[in-house]
């Protein structure tokens, strides 16, 4: 057996191993069966403000009825991650048996604890519970402005005291329920004063012919309303209408002016040379890019960041994780993102050891910082930040460590892996050799064919084609509903890629066309520029949204900026190899002549 083969088994093997740990936690995902009279457990999640969904806190942190020894949930990797702290709670739930008024605790509020209930309503707070891992939300209370009548005593404060809960089952499943606050049931807490509440519930259970395979589909219900849509469609031909004008536009450069071009060069039209520029930069077009080792961990990071994204889009099809399920979506981000470090070691070698032997562990050693070392600063910071203000996106220690020891122990193996195969099996060399030591002098361009110029252009056309779906992005990331499916999500995303694709080759050409050679950076730079507008619009989301605070704020840039800065990767990779893949063809063909 020759290397080659040794080196397809290992990348077999590496798949393999790959597909058992992605498919890992769908064994813990199983279909719970009730009899009749059987407790259907419940468990209380966290509660927080509703326009601020990073500022949660546990569920009794305010005076709700708690039991004598509150049980912390044992809780996947995901749902911590995901903030979910789970705990026991009094409501007994009986399967397919109807329950009316049922108490809870009689519970004697003290001045504190009205205290504490009344600025939770006075910030909208919601509660959060799971019941057989089904999502529940419900209000705590509400505030009604009496200044518009006669006493005019302003603002009063009322304490829902009473929840409804309706069920739908089918055979011995629970497929949906919701909660709801009684608005009959509701206790007056505007004066600071010692008060008893007796805190209670109910249940209704009803037959329905939807399977248990069905039933979180109600969560993406959003999605499928009559306006949102609409909105849908509009982007889909909005994006359609540019991909197809930007096809045409290219098909057109390429059929006119690059053939009539190689025509021209081919024939020796000596009173028409001056206008076919990027003929005489061939010897410098392939240089190495400044910054080898930089140049390649930006390649090698937007190509792991990539596949992870259509991994994560091809298990969303497959229905092997659902991702609006419960700290799902959280896991299989970490475990992509650490199994791709060695495409990301592979790419960033292959492409480094065309241009030189030695030296591809600075390279390796940028891949595995250039993106993740921005990503846990910022995490750092944040959660001290979140520790501080005692919410529960704080990740606890031992969570922090498990996630530091799978990167030291799993990722930074398959880097150093993904570069040896990388360097063992690189890409094919540049096309034309250089023959020069000193690269042709680039002459003065116009401020149209600058870098500043052609990064607003690059990046606003694929912004104006994604800008209605991105809004639908962040009202699903920093909201309560799901607006996008993944299937949406996969269009707009190939679609992104494709109009970065096109324009990047076509501004590749304009720029060789003014022989200007240096066009590694530029390509790059141009790819991720859209990345630039998505922050603006990040911006722009949050001056018109209702968040406020300083944790709010900062978990909304913090993590936009992370997220932004990883589309900067991915769409100046693909930027760059499409141009590459251009500058190869076209002077191949001169070559060929």
């Amino acid at each position: 057996m020759n290397r080659r083969d040794y080196g397809r088994m290992a990348i077999s093997k590496s798949a393999f191993v790959t597909a058992l740990l992605l498919l890992l936690p769908i064994t813990i995902d199983c279909a719970n069966t009730y009899n009749k009279g059987d407790r259907v457990p419940l468990f209380v999640n966290k509660i927080g403000p509703l326009h601020n969904p990073s500022e949660t806190y546990e569920y009794y942190e305010l005076p709700f009825c708690r039991p004598d020894q509150v049980i912390q949930k044992k809780e996947s990797f995901g749902e911590v991650l995901s903030g979910d702290r789970l705990a026991n709670a009094l409501y007994d739930l009986r399967f397919a048996v109807n329950t009316t008024q049922a108490v809870v605790c009689p519970n004697k509020l003290t001045k504190a604890d009205i205290t504490k209930f009344r600025d939770a309503i006075a910030n909208d707070f919601y509660y959060n519970m799971y019941c057989d891992d089904l999502p529940l939300w419900a209000y705590i209370g509400k505030v009604e402005d009496e200044s518009w009548k006669a006493d005019n005593k302003g603002k009063k404060f009322l304490l829902f005291t009473h929840v409804h809960f309706d069920a739908l089952y089918n055979g011995h499943q629970v497929i949906e329920i919701h909660a709801f606050s009684e608005p009959s049931h509701m206790v007056d807490i505007t004066e600071a004063v010692d008060v008893e509440v007796e805190f209670t519930y109910s249940m209704s259970w009803k037959r329905t012919s939807m399977p248990y395979e069905n039933r979180m589909e109600r969560y993406a219900r959003a999605s499928s309303l009559h306006i949102i849509h609409q909105s849908h469609w509009f982007s889909f031909a909005n994006s359609i209408v540019i991909v197809i004008l930007l096809t045409g536009l290219l098909t057109l450069l390429l059929l006119r002016h690059v053939k009539n071009d190689l025509r021209k060069w081919s024939i020796g039209d000596e009173d028409e040379e001056k206008e076919v520029g990027w003929k005489y930069i061939h010897d410098d077009v392939f240089r190495c890019p400044t910054s080898l080792p930089l140049f390649s961990a930006v390649l090698g990071c937007g190509t792991q960041l990539l596949t992870m994204l259509f991994i994560l889009f091809i298990l969303a099809f497959l229905g092997v994780f659902q991702p609006y399920s419960r700290g799902t979506l959280s896991s299989y981000v970490f475990i992509s993102y650490i199994l791709t470090s060695a495409i990301a070691g592979y790419r960033s070698a292959s492409f480094y050891s065309q241009y030189a032997e030695t030296g591809r562990e600075k390279s390796l050693l940028f891949v595995g910082i250039l993106f993740l070392g921005p990503l846990l600063f910022t995490s750092f910071i944040l959660n001290l930040l979140a520790a501080s203000f005692g919410v529960t996106a704080a990740l606890p220690l031992g969570t922090i460590c498990v996630i530091v020891l799978v990167y030291i122990l799993v990722s930074v193996t398959l880097l150093s892996l993904g570069g040896v195969f990388g360097h063992r099996y690189k890409s094919a060399s540049p096309a034309s050799p250089v023959t020069k030591k000193c690269p042709r002098e680039i002459p003065s361009l116009a401020w149209y064919r600058k870098t500043p110029a052609q990064m607003f252009l690059a990046g606003l056309l694929p912004y104006s084609a994604i800008a209605l779906e991105l809004h639908h992005f962040y009202a699903t990331i920093w909201g309560y509903k799901l607006y996008s499916s993944p299937g949406i999500l996969f269009f707009t995303f190939v679609v992104l890629i494709l109009i970065t694709a096109i324009l990047s080759v076509g501004l590749t050409y304009f720029q060789l066309a003014a022989e200007d050679h240096e066009w590694h950076w530029r390509s790059l730079m141009r790819g991720g520029s859209t990345a630039i507008f998505m922050f603006c619009y990040c911006i722009y989301f949050y001056l018109h949204s209702n968040m406020t605070g300083l944790l709010q704020t900062a978990f909304f840039f913090g993590y936009n900026a992370c997220i932004c800065y990883a589309f900067f990767l991915m769409l100046g990779a693909v930027g760059f190899q499409a141009s590459l893949l251009f500058v190869r063809r076209i002077y191949h063909a001169i070559k060929s002549e």
